[in-house]
């Protein structure tokens, strides 16, 4: 099982490294222990976990198969229990929908305007949508959809380019006042939109969920909930996205009490910047970076997810499946509670060719392994950055960090 030496093997650093974030962070919280105290936690979850999945012998690819066969029955549970769901209608879904805000209880957040949304549609008119729905201007398309669904289908339908440098270039002259607090927008877009989405959606049924964090919109591509995995990745997706654009509206708020700079902290903010230089090796330990995106999607090599650093991302995930274990506490028959505050937890085992072969518990990382099983595809750049939060927090305790992220998000790291 692990040790210190596998333990910074598996966050990707050095032992040496490792050691001394540990010696100054000791120093500067008086907290002694934590490596050790994470080591034992991750044991202790580990062996309580399989002996719930009765695994003996504990190979790689028995604990990986248990996993999977796990989420496979746990999301059929939870489709059961919504009533077996298609999710490719707004009424069919708002079961789903239903619980995924009630069971968050994020409340209220601090987004454009109605009015806003729609006068920025008029200076700049989305072509591709105009021309797909046969709209001669944005009124005409007004009066068929809303301005939410509207909004939602920008970012499948037009071109990613204008959208970035043409239509959301309008938010730099953003004003606190061309915001206000209201609740957050979930819906289901209807059926008319498929076509539209066809290019990008259909052939990647796992990324039929977004969300705007400037408008509070969460919104649904209507494609079938018709495969393994897929239930439990939309219900954790929506949780996760209420939690996500709770916290930035907590940013939004704090960066309106400055008007003169409000416009520019919310384009850095909305655009997911992350410095792009890791630090010199003599100040990794005690300057942390702050990756506000999984850069494993974008490039697993890339050299920022190997310093110290800390994720926004990864804290939104752990509310989700926070939220989904507490469901489980509620509904016994469902048994998510096997989930709980495993979002950081994993090691290496035994594989058949006389390695050892990392494998993750994280609820996210299996359920988007089970969803891609026909893709060979494996999960576990969540439970990575989970693992990074779950030290810094250890020595600061979880509230600090989360103030922390806050203090200095466009600063974009955290030095103590």
């Amino acid at each position: 099982m692990q040790d210190i030496t596998t333990f910074a093997r598996i966050l990707s650093i050095s032992e040496e490294m490792l050691l001394r974030i540990d010696e100054h962070y000791s120093k500067t919280f008086g907290k002694v222990g934590v490596l050790e105290e994470i080591v034992r936690e991750n044991r202790e979850k580990i062996h309580d976990r399989l002996e719930k999945l009765e695994i003996i012998n504990a190979r790689a690819h028995i604990v990986e198969a248990m996993l999977l066969k796990k989420m496979r029955r746990d999301d059929q549970m939870l489709f059961e229990y919504f009533g077996s769901p298609l999710c490719d209608t707004e009424e069919n879904c708002k079961g789903v929908i239903a619980e995924a805000r009630a069971i968050a209880n994020v409340g209220n957040g601090f987004f454009l305007k109605k009015e806003k949304a729609e006068s920025l549609l008029r200076r700049e008119p989305p072509k591709n949508i105009l021309l797909f729905f046969g709209a001669r201007n944005i009124d005409a398309l007004l009066r068929r959809f809303n301005v939410f669904e509207v909004y939602s289908a920008l970012r499948f339908v037009e071109d990613k380019d204008w959208l970035n440098h043409v239509f959301f270039k309008q938010i730099e002259h953003a004003r606190p006042s061309d915001f206000e607090e209201r609740k957050i927008e979930m819906h289901v877009l209807s059926k008319e939109w498929l076509g539209a989405a066809e290019k990008k959606f259909l052939k990647k049924k796992f990324h039929n969920i977004s969300h705007l964090k400037e408008l509070g919109i969460i919104f649904v591509i209507p494609l079938a909930v018709d495969a393994p995995g897929e239930m439990i990745r939309i219900f954790s997706l929506l949780l996760h996205y209420l939690h996500e654009i709770s916290f930035y509206s907590r940013l939004f708020r704090l960066y309106a009490k400055h008007p003169d700079t409000f416009a520019e902290n919310l384009v850095s903010a909305l655009r997911g910047d992350v410095l792009e230089n890791v630090f010199p090796k003599e100040e990794q330990f005690k300057k942390w970076m702050m990756i506000q995106r999984y850069l494993a999607k974008e490039d697993k090599n890339d050299p920022r997810l190997f310093v110290p650093h800390v994720n926004p991302e990864a804290i939104h995930w752990m509310r989700a499946q926070y939220d989904i274990a507490r469901l489980g506490k509620r509904e016994k028959t469902l048994d998510l509670e096997f989930w709980r505050d495993l979002d950081y937890i994993g090691d290496e085992f035994p594989d058949e060719l006389g390695g050892k072969r990392f494998i993750s518990f994280n609820l996210v990382d299996n359920a988007m392994t089970l969803v891609a099983e026909k893709r060979i595809v494996k999960y576990r750049y969540h439970h990575h950055e989970a693992l990074w939060n779950r030290l810094f927090s250890m020595y600061t305790t979880f509230d600090i960090m989360e103030e922390l992220l806050v203090k200095n998000f466009q600063r974009g790291f955290i030095e103590l």
